[in-house]
């Protein structure tokens, strides 16, 4: 069987998984829906009278420590073993919250959101190496399909109820988010298995054997201009509907039309794309996500941005269909923890070089170029993945 095919049946969409996957997604999906403090962090800034612009330096910091978490995080995976890896972060990350709660100042509220960054960012390549470790072939691709899916029904309920506890203080935030991922540690430790690490003889347990890889590079390299191109949803779309003098409940309906779309459609188109080369699909998603984040430019009512989130939504879950297995099969065994940490890394990346390529195309450029930008590098990313496709597919029909 080609590797870069899925031809799973629709029935067989849940079924056939093994119980590591189960526990780790399940433990996914609750940590994600206790996940609040991060979305409500700029409002419980504001509430304990910090600056914009310190609460501005407060959320880059927090960015930079992701971004260095998930480096961190794939390689503790790979040197003491991805469970216990889990473990370490979802223990470290209610710390890391409660230092930020109670942070008297804002340097150390900033070296606290480092440190959130961080720890949040510790568990996810863990979570991922086991995933790639307990399941292979078509029934890898499925399972980092369901993932994808876990972790977007979990926003979707953060962001359903964490508005509602605020109003009731963001203490609550800070005890659901901690008291999720400590859960989490508790289940891991009890039911997952030990996954013994693989050694390779000479291999120093850094990054060299990424940086070698020079195909794993170009596909980051890919990787992370569209995530950047999606980052625009977070920041860039929500900055053009102030600009048109819309509600900010225009951005709140469009997050719902992208939630609802992406938790319905998943498992529902799932069995279709599977017909079809992953390669393919995924080329054709980056293509469909940057044409349709580029249509925001034509733009200027509610009902417009709304269709403009189901063509970037359509194309976002078509990605998630068939993106995160083809990062754990370029990967060799002793270095997945490593080749997940970078993938997510390049996801941290992006939203920090979202806002700021935003801000500078809005002011030097115009809003024009952000949509155009979008749209050109989405359609590049298809080409480019087009021409690598003879190589990328080659290598994963030899794992």
């Amino acid at each position: 069987m080609a590797v870069s095919t899925v031809t799973a049946p629709r029935s067989s969409l849940f079924g056939d998984l093994p119980r590591t996957f189960w526990i780790v997604a399940a433990g996914t999906l609750a940590n994600r829906i206790g996940t609040m403090v991060v979305p409500f962090l700029v409002f419980f800034l504001g509430a304990k009278g910090v600056s914009t612009s310190a609460t501005g330096t407060i959320v880059i910091a927090l960015g930079f420590g992701g971004a260095a978490g998930s480096v961190a995080g794939g390689w503790l995976a790979d040197r003491i073993g991805p469970r216990t890896a889990l473990i370490v972060g979802l223990v470290a990350a209610p710390a890391a919250l409660g230092a930020l709660y109670v942070a008297p100042t804002i340097a150390l509220m900033t070296a606290a959101a480092v440190l959130v960054g961080l720890t949040g960012k510790l568990y996810p390549p863990a979570a991922n190496a086991l995933v790639a470790a307990s399941v292979s072939g078509e029934r890898r691709t499925r399972a980092f399909s369901l993932m994808h899916w876990a972790f977007n029904i979990g926003a979707a309920g953060a962001a359903a109820m964490a508005g509602f506890l605020a109003a009731h203080g963001y203490a609550l935030l800070f005890a659901i988010d901690a008291v999720t991922c400590l859960v989490f540690a508790v289940i891991a430790a009890m039911f997952l298995p030990r996954v013994a690490t693989v050694r390779r003889a000479g291999e120093k347990g850094g990054y060299g054997v990424l940086f070698a890889d020079r195909l794993m590079l170009v596909f980051i390299a890919l990787d992370l201009a569209q995530e950047i191109v999606y980052s625009l949803t977070e920041y860039a779309i929500p900055l053009s509907i102030r600009l048109d003098g819309l509600s900010p409940a225009v951005f709140g309906a469009v997050a719902v039309v992208n939630a609802i779309l992406v938790v319905l459609l998943q498992p529902v188109l799932y069995p279709w794309l599977a017909r079809f080369g992953r390669l393919h699909v995924l080329g054709w998603s980056w293509a469909l996500v940057g044409v349709g984040i580029g249509t925001t430019g034509l733009v200027h009512t509610p009902v417009g941005y709304a269709l403009s989130a189901v063509i970037w939504s359509v194309g976002e879950v078509a990605a998630g269909i068939v993106a995160g297995g083809i990062a754990a099969d370029l990967a060799p065994a002793h270095a997945q923890g490593r080749y997940q940490g970078a993938m997510i890394w390049a996801g941290s990346l992006a939203r920090l070089a979202g806002p700021v390529l935003t801000t500078f195309l809005f002011a030097y450029a115009g809003r024009g170029a952000v949509w155009w930008t979008a749209a050109l590098t989405g359609v590049a990313g298809l080409v480019v993945l087009v021409r690598l496709m003879p190589a990328l597919q080659a290598r994963l029909a030899a794992h």
